[in-house]
């Protein structure tokens, strides 16, 4: 199943949906919290979630590997987002532009 928003087919990585279950419950409130889970399940039922496969492991494993060999870091979290997204062929719409474009060859896009 493919999502297409006009022009642009989008997805998310399962990855991603950890990170926000993570936030929902770090909420300060019950509302808050459901509110954000509602949105997750509307948003996993919504848009394609692509897992991490064993090539993705691969890919970020070698990533990591060449990167830290030139002391770049990463998050283990947006190494795997950026990996499937390298081998899927798209873009990474985030807020979080500074550590998504240090990975090579991955394309960013500020939201």
């Amino acid at each position: 199943m493919k999502a297409v928003q006009g022009e642009t087919e989008i997805g998310v990585s399962v990855v991603t949906i950890a990170e926000l279950v993570h936030g929902a419950y770090r909420t300060e409130t019950q509302s808050q919290q459901q509110r954000r889970l509602e949105f997750i399940e509307r948003l996993s039922s919504d848009v394609p979630v692509h897992p991490v496969t064993l090539a993705i492991a691969r890919l970020a494993g070698r990533i990591e590997g060449q990167q830290e060999a030139i002391g770049v870091q990463f998050a283990f979290e947006d190494l795997l987002i950026g990996a499937t997204a390298l081998h899927l062929g798209y873009e990474v719409a985030t807020l979080n532009l500074r550590d998504f474009r240090r990975i090579p060859g991955l394309s960013v896009i500020q939201l």
